[in-house]
């Protein structure tokens, strides 16, 4: 079983797909890395065509709880403030939305897939504050998992804990990320990919650099190769 899907697997998801709706969630979960929440959020007017860029809202809610009394820092579970003593109820919440955006390129055939869709939604077109996909995340999760099992993909091993795991718009995202990192896992490559995903951290853009890459096994089979050399 494989860990990760190939961007020929995607093909064929999209394949099964029984309308433009889906085809165009699809190719832009794997094109532009989105993730679902950031796909189902997609509005009119953060298509531009003329650019052929899209833009990907972000809205991430943190949460910070700190004692009214001598401002020490809260988790949620306390009860009674662990430096002071004073009930949680004395406590207050501060809520900060960090609204991050990102501009993303998009290609020719994409964009195209896009405008074709919009232009049998007069709805859509309508009104560019109204989202591209009307449906919710469970409704999206169903898309692509049930084009992927008319495709025959099979489940996925998860690198990390061995387990199988059925397809997801997680999984496109994982898809184009380790396709990024076999084309280009240079530095500037890993800085690109970083934007394209959103993550503020680049630790965790660079363990798509360890899945995809073979430089484990080649610097095993290295040691081996060496020892034969030395040996003759």
């Amino acid at each position: 079983m494989k860990t990760y899907l190939e961007p020929r697997d995607v093909e064929l998801i999209e394949s099964q797909a029984t309308c433009l709706r889906d085809r165009l969630l699809i190719r832009l979960l794997f094109h532009l890395v989105c993730r679902v929440s950031e796909a189902l959020a997609i509005k009119m007017s953060d298509l531009d065509f003329d650019q052929m860029t899209i833009t990907i809202v972000h809205l991430k809610t943190r949460s910070h709880l700190s004692c009214l009394k001598c401002k020490a820092r809260l988790a949620r579970r306390h009860r009674f403030c662990p430096e002071c003593g004073a009930e949680i109820s004395e406590s207050t919440r501060s809520e900060n939305k960090l609204r991050r955006q990102r501009v993303l390129p998009l290609d020719q055939d994409t964009l195209e897939l896009a405008r074709q869709y919009l232009s049998e939604n007069h709805s859509v077109i309508g009104n560019d504050l109204h989202p591209v996909f009307a449906i919710n995340r469970h409704r999206a999760w169903q898309i692509v998992r049930d084009c992927a099992l008319k495709a025959g993909i099979p489940r996925l091993i998860n690198p990390e804990t061995g387990k199988s795991r059925g397809i997801s718009p997680h999984r496109l995202r994982d898809a184009f990320s380790v396709h990024a990192m076999k084309l280009d896992d240079s530095g500037d490559g890993l800085r690109l990919l970083q934007e394209h995903l959103g993550h503020a951290s680049f630790n965790t853009t660079a363990k798509y650099r360890k899945i995809a890459g073979d430089e484990h096994r080649s610097w095993y089979d290295r040691l081996w190769n060496n020892r034969e050399i030395k040996s003759e």
